[in-house]
Formats: structure tokens, sequence, C-alpha cells
């Protein structure tokens, strides 16, 4: 639950976003020069920055060597800063949800740099988690410079997030839903205005340092009318199945990790030689793979090939990824997605009647569907491969096997790729966002009324009697017009000097907080937290009509199960009583 956030916080909170957003650019852009840097030294022995495509190398024994030293590299960076260790979304959430937002400043060194090591040494990884990780830690370190609150700080860390993604593919809408999806927790104004300049400035930056146009580049093809779509409704049902095979695949490979008998400091060099090893047979499954992702959605990948790419880049990953060493989801899950459709594609063209669909186009929608399956981020997946491609036609059939993957993988798989390492450590994250109960419940339907009080002229000895004959735990003391004076709680009869024929008056509290009852409940909540009061009388016009206790608090929620609570149907039920009337 949150308040409403005063106009002058939320335009600190909107420059500070805007800042955010260059910082995101120029930390997309350094990234992914450091990445091409080491990636030509390492594996190519050049010495620049021109990117280099995987696919043309001709592997030998200095992959191998490549790829163990950027492990150990790794290996000693995750001493010096742990939560390095895998694709990093789930650390930000942990940051979120238990250290108040707070992530260590040299997060946002050890990242970015571990994160370029280990792909620049050909590990098959993409740099959107790393960058998510980095533009969050800058977030974060700006939030515990500057005096915020933590909710203002987590605003802040997801908008450095979402920026770094804005500005490495020049996505800012997937951006900012993936930030509410999986790392606010929020949908409120107060969060979106930050996040939507941070990711806008960041868009900016992408096509200022990078160049417009869509990152991909899907190939022309009809709009996918009504007799085409059972084929992607197909295709959704196997990209669920799909998405459960590769995240339970990780899990176990993971799992098998943490059993070795050695320690985790090797696991990433073990990780490198199983990848490298599959890299010196198929080449185009190491890296970031973002031209090979291209190719597969052009349709030229015979299903030989995108058979073989698909294999390799998923076991490469696995044993990667699992080993606990710094790298990315998505690039990789996109082309596992994409080679996937495209297999499927094929033979759904086959076995269908109808038209046949463009396999670039199977494709496409299965890399959408596939991770937005395996994160749980499915809105955000649906935008973020439209903004990729700028391909409008794609949105109906996209949305369709996205949203029926989504179903089959929370049907048969508890945790999703984002948050089974944070199930592992006791925390559960919903999916929930709605309106909260406390602000849309009014203090009139949960308070206790009549209510039982005491003359303020009463004695302790009274007052000690009532509340054994009552068992209350406070009574509101009135005077001679039935004003409240004060309140007297049971704490204050136990302590040992009180007088019996003493006035009750000079033992309650006579600082009384009180609410109206058409406030809402979230008021009555912060007023007992601020005030550390257990019980608040309800005045309307001055006059006592109720009183709201902690107790009373609970039937919020009580409200809520019973929206969830299945009822009986009443319009059968009407009917059957004009049924009667009507045979009369």
């Amino acid at each position: 639950m949150f308040l409403a956030t005063p106009p002058k916080r939320t335009l600190l909170l909107t420059g500070l976003a805007a800042v955010l957003g260059v910082a995101g650019g120029a930390a997309a852009w350094l990234l992914l020069n450091m990445i091409d840097l080491i990636t030509n030294f390492a594996v190519f022995g050049e010495f620049d920055t021109v990117p280099r495509s995987l696919a043309t190398l001709d592997p030998g024994p200095r992959l191998f060597v490549a790829a163990v030293a950027g492990a150990f590299i790794v290996s000693l960076l995750a001493k010096w800063a742990p939560t390095i260790r895998g694709h990093g979304i789930p650390e930000a959430m942990d940051a979120i949800m238990t250290k108040q937002s707070r992530i260590q400043p040299r997060t946002a060194v050890a990242k970015p740099v571990s994160a370029a090591v280990a792909i620049g040494t050909a590990a098959p990884f993409g740099a959107e988690g790393p960058i998510i990780v980095t533009g969050g830690s800058l977030g974060s370190l700006l939030g515990q410079i500057i005096k915020v609150s933590p909710s203002e700080r987590k605003i802040l860390l997801a908008c450095g997030a979402a920026a770094g993604m804005s500005a490495t593919f020049g996505a800012p809408l997937a951006a900012v839903v993936l930030a509410v999806e999986l790392l606010l927790f929020e949908f409120s104004a107060r969060a979106l205005v930050p996040l939507i300049v941070a990711t806008s400035v960041a868009g900016g930056m992408h096509d200022a340092l990078f160049g417009p146009g869509p990152l991909f580049t899907v190939p022309d093809h009809e709009f996918a009318s009504l007799e085409v779509l059972p084929a992607f409704a197909l295709l959704g049902l196997a990209c669920g199945l799909f998405a459960v095979v590769v995240c339970k695949g990780l899990f176990a490979v993971e799992g098998a990790y943490r059993r070795l008998p050695i320690g985790q400091f090797w696991h990433p060099a073990i990780g490198a030689l199983g990848f490298a090893g599959i890299g010196f047979l198929v080449p185009r499954a190491l890296g970031v793979g973002y031209d090979t992702i291209d190719y597969v959605l052009a349709g030229e990948a015979a299903a030989a090939t995108a058979g073989t790419l698909l294999v390799a880049k998923l076991v490469a990953w696995w044993l990667a990824l699992g080993s606990g060493t710094s790298g990315g989801t998505l690039a990789p899950i996109l082309l596992m997605g994409a080679s996937f459709g495209s297999l499927v594609g094929s033979g759904l063209n086959a076995a269908l009647p109808g038209p046949a669909v463009g396999i670039g186009l199977f494709a496409t929608v299965a890399m959408g569907a596939t991770f937005g399956a395996a994160s749980r981020a499915s809105f955000a997946s649906i935008v973020f491969v439209f903004e990729l491609t700028r391909d409008y036609d794609i949105v109906v059939p996209l949305m369709l096997a996205t949203i029926l993957a989504d179903l089959i993988f929370n049907s048969l798989s508890e945790h999703s790729i984002m948050t089974e390492k944070l199930s592992r450590r006791g925390l559960r994250i919903g999916r929930h966002y709605g309106v909260d109960p406390f602000t849309t419940t009014q203090v009139r339907q949960i308070m206790s009324s009549p209510v039982e009080t005491l003359s303020a002229q009463a004695t302790g000895g009274e007052a000690r009697l009532r509340f054994m004959q009552g068992g209350h735990g406070a009574f509101p003391l009135v005077d001679a017009h039935d004003r409240v004076v004060g309140i007297l709680a049971r704490g204050d009869l136990l302590r040992a000097d009180v007088d019996e024929d003493k006035p009750v008056s000079e033992l309650s509290s006579r600082d009384v907080v009180s609410v109206g009852p058409d406030d809402s409940a979230i008021i009555a909540l912060h007023l007992m937290v601020d005030e550390g009061v257990e019980h608040i009388p309800v005045l309307d016009r001055g006059r006592l009509v109720g009183i709201c206790t902690r107790s009373d608090l609970m039937l919020v929620r009580r409200f809520q199960l019973d929206h969830e609570s299945q009822q009986k149907a009443a319009i059968p039920a009407r009917l059957a009583v004009w049924q009667r009337l009507l045979k009369k």
C-alpha cells in the first residue's frame, strides 16, 4: 500500500529520473563497447571495438583459454561483490523486498565489468540483465545519497534499471512495463511519471548513441488473419511447454552445481569449458547473438540448422548460467524461442490446412511467447517484441500465443526464471496488481459500534472491574456532554502505583487521535502505526459513533477474501422465482 505523494516529491523524483535516463544511456554504451573490445581481443586477437559476429569465428584452443580466463576473472570479482552472480534481476528484486532498495555501490562497477568479461569471452549471454542491474544500482546509489524514503528509493532503482534496458534495446515502453511487472510491485502515478521520463530520456540516448530503427528485422508478411490464428494458438501452447523445459532444465543444472564437491569459486570455470566445447562445434551459439536472432527471424535457417542452434544454445546457456557466472537471460531465450518457433512453424505449415505462414513470423511470435512465459512478464514481452521489430501486424498473433504460453507455464511450473532463486531464499513473489482495499474501505464499514465508554469521573477501581468484566483493551472516556476527553488502555491500570480511588481521567491518555466514519481504513492504519496506539475513536461532528481497533482492520482483508470466494449463482435462482410466478 502507498500514500499519495506530494507534487514536490514527484517533481524531485522526476528530475532524478531524467538524470538516470542519461546515466542509463551512458552505461549501456559503455557496457556494449566493453563487450566488443573484450570479444575482439580475447576471441579474435584484435584490439578494437568494431562489432564482430561469432558466427564467423574459426574456433581453436584460444576459445577455451579465453572462456576459462574470463570465468576466473568473474569468480574473483564475485568475491568482492557476490551479488554479480547470475543474471541480476532476482538480485534487484531481493534488494527491493528485503534491503529497502539498497544496492552496494560496488555492484554498479562489478556487474557491468563481470558481464562484459563473461560475454566478451564468448559466454552465451545477453547484456540486458547486467545493464538492468547496473542502472538499478545507479538509481539505488542516487537514492542513498539524496534523502528519500525507501519507497522513493525503490522508484529510483526501477527508473535506473528501466533506463538501462531502454537505452540498450531502444524499447522504452517495454522497459516501463518490465519494471512494473518485476521490480516496482506498484502501479501508481508517483512511480509511472518518473519511470516514463527515465525511459524516454534513455530511449533518446539509444537513438543518439546507436542509431534509430528496430533492433531486429522481420521479413515482409501478410496480416495474420483469423484463419491462421489457430496455428498461433498451437504455437503458444508449445512455447509454454518449451518455457517449462528451459526453466526446469536450468534449475536442475544449478542444483547439480550446488552438489559438486568443490567450491563455488570453481563453478564458472567448469561452465566455461562446457560452453566453449559446444561453441567449438556451433560457434553461433556463443555470445549475445543478435545477428543470429536476425538470421533466424529472416527465415533463412533450415530446420536442421534451427534445431542445432536451439539445442546448442540451450545447453551452453544452462551450463554457463547455472555455474553462477555473470550474464543475462533475455537474448539467449529470444534466440532459443525463435529457433523453436521456426521448427514448430515448419511443422504447423505442413500439418494444418489453410494458407502457409512465413517461418519468420512464427519465429518472432515464439521468441516473445517463450520469454513471456519463462519470466512471467507476459505483457512486457508482448510490448518488447513489438518494439524490437516495429511490426504492428505481429501484435494479434503475439498476444494470443504469449498469453496461452503463460497459461501452460503457470499450470506446470511453480516458479519462473526470475523467482526461483528468491523462492529458495524464502521469498514469495505475487503477480497481483490491484486497488489497495485499505484505500477503498471506509472506517464506518469496519468500526465497532455502539461503543462502551467510561465516565471521566470513574475511579481506577471501577475501571479495573470494567476491564475484568468486558474483555476490552481500552475504553474511551466521556464527559457529562458525551464528548471524548481521553482514552484508557488496559496497560494504564497495570502500573503498580495505581490508586484504586484515583479518577481515571488522571490515568488515561488525554491526547486522543481520532478518525471520521467516512475516512479510509488506510488513515486509521497509519495513525495506529505513527502514534503507537491500538484503539482509535471514530467521531462524527464531535460525537462518538464507534471505535476502530487492530482487529477491526483485519476485516479489510476479510472483505477482500470474500470478493475472491465463489458464490451461488443468483440469476438462476431468480429465474426459478419467475418461473413459479408464471405458472401461477
